[in-house]
């Protein structure tokens, strides 16, 4: 199976194209929205080709394929205009035998951590940044944003299958790899 990640489009519909035409050249299972889709957010710019409508529309295309979890941006009008669930605060993935908590990160983090055994991952965007921070009992990743990265990391995903853990630019470009033991 090979997942597609991505957190924090808010509203870019210049951005959920790029994101979208990766998905495509990627030919990936699913794609899983880790939050904050058609919102900006209070704190944040209108960022390059803002319109939610748009969004929508375009993932809308792609809804059987998509799995969500609520940003600290969502909110429940957001689900109305989505044919794909993404309310849920957090999921669990099993993949090969690891166990990933995916949320979005406002709830759950390094600093909060959810319910986690030895080995697992917890997987959450919000903070922009594309990470991985091997801890003794877990691993943090984060996918980075679509639309707005932050301290220098590109505009990413991520993608995971069952070698590991490969973060790309939305240009399809690996800068940044975690293989599996």
């Amino acid at each position: 199976m090979k997942l597609f990640i991505a957190s924090d489009i808010h509203g870019s519909a210049y951005y959920c194209e790029k994101m979208l035409n990766a998905f495509k050249n990627e030919k990936a299972d699913k794609l899983i929205l880790l939050g904050d889709i058609l919102y900006h957010g209070p704190r944040n710019d209108l960022p390059e080709g803002y319109d939610t409508r748009k969004v929508a529309a375009l993932l809308n295309e792609y809804a059987s394929k998509i799995i969500g979890v609520r940003g600290n941006c969502d909110c429940d009008i957001d689900q109305v205009m989505l044919d794909f669930p993404m309310m849920a605060d957090e999921l669990l993935l099993y993949i090969n035998g690891r166990s990933f908590f995916v949320t979005h990160g406002h709830l759950y983090n390094e600093e909060k951590l959810p319910p986690l055994n030895k080995g697992d991952f917890l997987l959450h965007g919000h903070t922009h940044v594309s990470i991985i921070n091997k801890h003794d009992n877990y691993t943090y990743i984060n996918p980075g944003s679509v639309s707005m990265p932050k301290s220098d990391t590109p505009n990413s995903y991520l993608i995971i299958d069952d070698k590991g853990l490969y973060w790309k630019n939305l240009e399809g470009k690996v800068y940044k790899e975690y293989l599996f033991d």
